[in-house]
């Protein structure tokens, strides 16, 4: 589907594609977007115009072309920003460069967390204002504790958010270089399930194995996170799957596909657990795959499973809290397989799904999301 995004043509003729129209109304707001498939976001009135897509931003160019989008949206809409919006994290670009036109022009700014954007940014497509349950699933966003967050189960009530609770736990041996080669999320999951002594002869082509073993003994740059994407690269490294990765989410597609050839099962008989303050933990279902020969069996298991736990977890929050409406964010959320077999689950419980449409659900919607926050507290008078 045709994204509602605005494009900047060379010659600078004004190029607005549909917005996309809020159920509340308020002053201009400039957001700027993430750092990964970065957009930015101006809102006039009750309409949402999103840029074309930026990218990373982790060139010059795509700075420049950051910068260039602000000031042809504002052109092109006739409004000055009167708030501006930003993510967490302050070393991304899109924050400093926020933060820096706010204080050239003395106007407020609002730090909106990564996942809770993730979920505004379905709350602002979908139109809801009512209370929803957000499960955020990506690869990594800065959480309030300072720690990567990445698999998140959220109550969001206009401008403000709860955690409920979150993914258990995996430590990333190597920092972020984790998030680059699965073999080493594999190797903390067997670190994690006491069978650190296997690392070295599971992975006899990896000449860091020994290290990260070592690592994972003493606590070394091993940085904790509860993100999905991370979940899934353990999952692909324990199959087999993909030990580095040569693009992103390849660990990822590439189990979808390996499931896909498969064919539906069953989930793992306890493949899980809840804890009572709400942390979902698939150890089990990671240590029937840490033994698994069959990598197109074990792709398959790890979906059911995963659907049948996140389905559970989310159905007992909205029990509790008496929520209707689940929304479903983050670039996990392109993966066909869980989005289906989550959205039939929670479905048949008589919840009401809102998965991504005019956006994507990936991080080229948080810009729409931190808008929406903003204009939230603007609305309560914060």
């Amino acid at each position: 589907m045709q994204s509602p995004l605005y494009s900047a043509p060379q010659n600078r003729k004004s190029c607005l594609n549909k917005p996309i129209v809020l159920p509340v109304s308020g002053p201009p707001i400039l957001a700027c977007g993430a750092w990964l498939k970065n957009t930015v976001c101006v809102t006039r009135g009750n309409e949402a115009y999103v840029s074309q897509l930026i990218g990373d931003l982790d060139s010059a160019e795509a700075r420049l072309m950051l910068e260039q989008s602000v000031m042809h949206l504002c052109a092109d809409l006739d409004v000055q920003p009167e708030v501006v919006a930003h993510d967490l994290h302050p070393d991304f670009y899109s924050t400093q460069f926020a933060q820096s036109y706010a204080a050239q022009r003395g106007l407020p700014i609002v730090a909106v967390q990564h996942h809770h954007a993730h979920i505004a940014a379905l709350c602002a497509e979908h139109g809801v204002i009512q209370p929803v349950l957000g499960l955020a699933l990506d690869g990594v966003g800065l959480g309030t504790d300072n720690m990567p967050w990445g698999g998140e189960l959220l109550r969001v009530e206009g401008a403000d958010f709860q955690r409920l609770g979150h993914l258990a736990p995996l430590a990333m041996p190597g920092g972020d270089r984790a998030a680059r080669e699965p073999w080493r999320m594999a190797a903390a999951v067997l670190f994690q399930l006491g069978r650190g002594d296997e690392i070295t002869q599971r992975f006899p082509n990896q000449p860091g194995a020994n290290t990260v073993a070592t690592m994972l003994q003493c606590g070394l740059n091993c940085p904790a996170t509860s993100s999905m994407g991370r979940l899934f690269d353990a999952a692909a490294g324990l199959l087999g799957v993909c030990g580095i990765q040569t693009f992103e989410a390849q660990a990822a597609i590439q189990l979808q596909e390996l499931a896909q050839r498969h064919g539906q099962i069953a989930p793992l008989a306890e493949g899980y657990w809840i804890t009572d303050n709400r942390v979902l933990d698939f150890s089990p279902l990671l240590a029937v795959l840490s033994d698994c020969r069959d990598a197109s069996y074990g792709a398959a298991l790890f979906h059911a499973t995963l659907a049948a736990g996140l389905a559970e977890w989310v159905e007992r929050a909205a029990s509790e809290y008496n929520i209707a409406y689940i929304a479903l964010g983050g670039g996990c959320f392109h993966n066909d397989i869980l989005l289906r077999a989550l959205t039939d689950r929670l479905a048949k419980h008589g919840l009401q799904v809102l998965a991504a449409q005019q956006m994507q659900p990936n991080d080229s919607a948080i810009s729409l999301g931190q808008a929406w926050v903003a204009l939230q507290i603007i609305k309560q008078g914060k």
